[in-house]
């Protein structure tokens, strides 16, 4: 069962932020962490759907030439759409994912990041959203998941699980993951070969 819309509503109506992103340790940390692990210095054209509030938004926005971040509810649009206000490559736009999702033919993004998402959704709605991440995703693009791993009653799994589930999805090679006790880390790379992924210092022929 999903996470149905109105709780994300009732948390937004309660406070700007809900989850406090801007202000704790804990979410710098993790963000900062996550920026750090995108195997490349700079991406062309990323997607963050669920980007609440914008607070990894505006970091990955010094990283991309061009960047979408969405989110289901509009006050989080909103309050994301002014912190990164006066970044005329970053676009926020409200979409419900995975019911809709970025239509740009000929213009795949090389990263797509998932960050505190997919436990909200049942196995299967969790494959749709991994599907259609796929679909978008240049070969060689990056899939980078980001996940809370303690239990929540609105949670169906943990960032571990999340962790497993793009382990086992066909055309992702896992690049890096960091179990951390908090949360999981994961960086996939889209590629239909039988090798490794490239890591950052093969890429740069260091290795």
């Amino acid at each position: 069962m999903n996470t149905p819309a109105s709780y994300f509503d009732d948390q937004y109506a309660g406070a700007a932020d809900p989850w406090h992103l801007g202000e704790r340790w804990y979410d710098r940390r993790k963000y900062a962490l996550t920026v750090a692990a995108l195997p490349r210095p700079r991406y062309a054209h990323a997607f963050e759907p669920g980007c609440s509030v914008g607070v990894l938004t505006e970091l990955l926005a010094a990283r991309c030439d061009r960047l979408l971040a969405t989110d289901r509810t509009a006050s989080a649009v909103a309050t994301a759409t002014r912190r990164v206000g006066g970044l005329d490559h970053v676009t926020v736009r409200r979409m419900t994912v995975p019911e809709q999702w970025p239509e740009e033919p000929g213009e795949p993004f090389d990263l797509v990041v998932l960050s505190e998402l997919l436990y909200y959704f049942d196995t299967g709605t969790r494959t749709r959203i991994l599907r259609a991440s796929m679909a978008s995703l240049a070969e060689g693009g990056h899939l980078v998941a980001v996940h809370w791993n303690h239990p929540v009653p609105e949670h169906t799994c943990t960032g571990r699980a999340v962790a497993d589930q793009l382990d086992g999805t066909p055309g992702l090679h896992r690049l890096a993951r960091y179990d951390d006790p908090d949360f999981t880390l994961t960086v996939h790379e889209r590629g239909h070969g039988p090798g490794p992924a490239l890591s950052p210092a093969r890429a740069e022929g260091l290795a």
